[in-house]
């Protein structure tokens, strides 16, 4: 059965909540225990959460932002938002304190929603650079020390609130919203790493998450665990708001390092993830001798997957073979915030390797003459968040130029082969801005050049250019005729550089931080054309010159990767 639009997401949340008020709509673990919700109780917290919201002076249009990592109180608070037709502001929880200021003071948020003692902490630090005006809402006891704001606590805030008032707003919001209207601003990074605000309408949002449920044939026994963060669009889509529109039932998993274990409670039946966490369950079950051992990789998903879901990088070929040969298929899709943010997905019966699936119904793509994927349609975004010259750069007649080289084969199934723009992604799906990183290294006068390296990766690393005069300055008992080769590998050079490093990137969040770097003996050239006559980086052509050296850096990148936690999206 196809699912049909709706005019906005208050429409869909309130014509779901009547269809089985009485049946578990979402599980979760607190403390150990597992907790349940019905569609009734849930729908009772939406409502009271969002008369609060008003009661607080929350009006239509009014931005309202939230820093906080998965959690129960997330999903009840986009929903309430939604319904005083405010709009929601979603800030990544990883993100540092001056990020988190720049995000809230340039939305112009009156409001926020935060979660426990360490996010806490950042808006102490930054409580100077916060709207004084700024009130706060704390899902766990508030520090003493956020008392330059207004503060109220979450569970008591929540318990003083009548349902019946927030109903009447979700029912006001149903008649009274226009699909066009501004439903969410998601900072994104640009390629020269100044944030940009995406701004999504209910459209968006209703057609991608119905299209999204259509187009996989989606069934409403589903059971899905949602691990990646709801801050950005892919699981805020596929997991929240696909859940909206089917009324399967959605599993929380506990928090980022525990995705293992809530596979084993939860035993979902679908699961939406990044390239790099499937190559990690691979990589766990070959550590322990049963890669090749019928039923072991099911088994370690909790024993009910039909299907995994893949997004935010490109899914390697070998990963996509070995699961797909194990009979738990992966399948890939594409997007990008601006889309809201699907524009193709595989489905277990249109699957290529290789590809990003098919075009949604209602969207469009097709290729420029430079090879750029456009596409247009009701996914593609509002505009940019107080910035018209970045908006009409990528909004041109009509279309949304993404950035992406690639093409569309005569099945309608697309390929990636490239970036047009400068931007790094993760094999986790981060999006990183090279530039702005490289900008904050190169501030430091001991480095004269820098490029960051990370497409694809597990981490980013950096070659470095030292600034020798700068360096004799700081460490005094260098050898005056030592050779520039010595020089790169001595201990304290090196421990020097990892001081620089750090103290200059302590301002970004942990995904752009750079965990391993190189020491180069020569400068990048024009003569060797690594750099143009503007003295921009030629990254392909460096990449090139420096193969060995990068590729040092990631010869051990399995092995430290199987010491780590599970990553995610956030």
């Amino acid at each position: 059965m196809m699912c049909e639009y709706a005019p906005n997401l208050p429409t869909l949340f309130l014509d779901r909540i009547t269809q089985d008020p009485d049946r578990v709509c979402v599980r979760f673990r607190r403390s150990g225990v597992i907790e349940q919700r019905s569609w009734d109780d849930f729908a009772q917290d939406v409502f009271r959460a969002a008369a609060g919201l008003h009661r607080a002076g929350v009006q239509p249009g009014d931005r309202v932002a939230q820093l906080a990592e998965n959690r129960y109180e997330w999903i009840v608070a986009d929903l309430a938002i939604l319904a005083c037709q405010a709009v929601h502001v979603p800030i990544h929880s990883p993100l540092a304190p001056a990020q988190v200021a720049y995000q809230v003071t340039h939305s112009g948020a009156m409001t926020l929603l935060v979660s426990g003692s360490e996010q806490q902490t950042k808006l102490r630090s930054i409580a100077e650079q916060l709207p004084a005006e700024l009130q706060l809402i704390t899902y766990e006891p508030p520090l003493a020390e956020l008392t330059t704001h207004r503060t109220h606590y979450w569970p008591e805030w929540l318990a003083s609130q009548d349902p019946a008032s927030g109903r009447a707003l979700a029912e006001s919001a149903r008649q009274q919203q226009s699909p066009d209207a501004l439903a969410t601003i998601l900072y994104t990074s640009g390629t020269t790493g100044q944030p940009k605000g995406v701004m999504l309408s209910q459209r968006n949002l209703v057609t991608n998450a119905t299209g999204t449920v259509n187009h996989f044939q989606m069934q409403a026994d589903e059971v899905r665990l949602c691990f990646l963060p709801l801050s950005h669009i892919f699981a805020r889509c596929c997991d929240l708001y696909t859940w909206i529109v089917l009324g399967y039932q959605l599993d929380l998993a506990t928090t980022r390092d525990s995705v293992l274990d809530d596979l084993q409670w939860s035993h979902p039946t679908v699961l939406s993830g990044v390239p790099y966490f499937f190559d990690r369950i691979y990589r766990v079950l070959r550590d322990h001798g049963k890669a090749d051992e019928p039923g072991a990789l099911q088994a370690l998903l909790g024993g009910n997957i039909r299907y995994l879901c893949s997004g935010g990088a490109a899914l390697p070929d070998h990963t996509y073979d070995y699961f797909h040969n194990q009979g738990v298929p992966v399948l890939q899709g594409y997007g990008l915030t601006e889309t809201s943010p699907v524009i193709s997905l595989s489905s277990k019966a249109c699957c290529r390797r290789g590809a990003c699936g098919t075009c949604l119904a209602d969207v469009e793509v097709d290729t420029a003459a430079d090879g750029e994927l456009i596409t247009r349609g009701p996914h593609v975004m509002l505009g940019y968040w107080q910035d018209p010259l970045s908006t009409a750069a990528v909004l041109r007649d009509g279309w949304f130029h993404t950035g992406d080289l690639g093409h569309v084969d005569a099945d309608g199934f697309i390929f990636i082969t490239g970036r047009k723009k400068e931007l790094i992604v993760t094999a986790a799906g981060k999006n990183v801005a090279p530039v702005m990183l490289e900008s904050l290294l190169t501030a430091d006068p001991v480095i004269d050049q820098a490029l960051v390296i990370g497409d694809g990766r597990n981490y980013l690393t950096a070659l470095l250019v030292p600034s020798w005069n700068a360096v004799r300055e700081q460490l005094a008992d260098l050898p005056a005729d030592a050779p520039i080769a010595g020089l790169c590998v001595r201990s304290d050079v090196r421990l020097l550089f990892e001081r620089v490093v750090r103290d200059r990137l302590a301002c970004v969040s942990y995904h752009e931080q750079v965990r391993k770097f190189t020491l180069l003996e020569r400068p990048f050239s024009l003569e060797r054309q690594e750099i143009t006559p503007k003295l921009s980086l030629r990254r392909p052509v460096i990449a090139e010159h420096f193969q060995r050296e990068i590729e040092l850096m990631y010869q051990t990148e399995a092995e430290s990767a199987a010491r780590t936690n599970f990553p995610t999206d956030d």
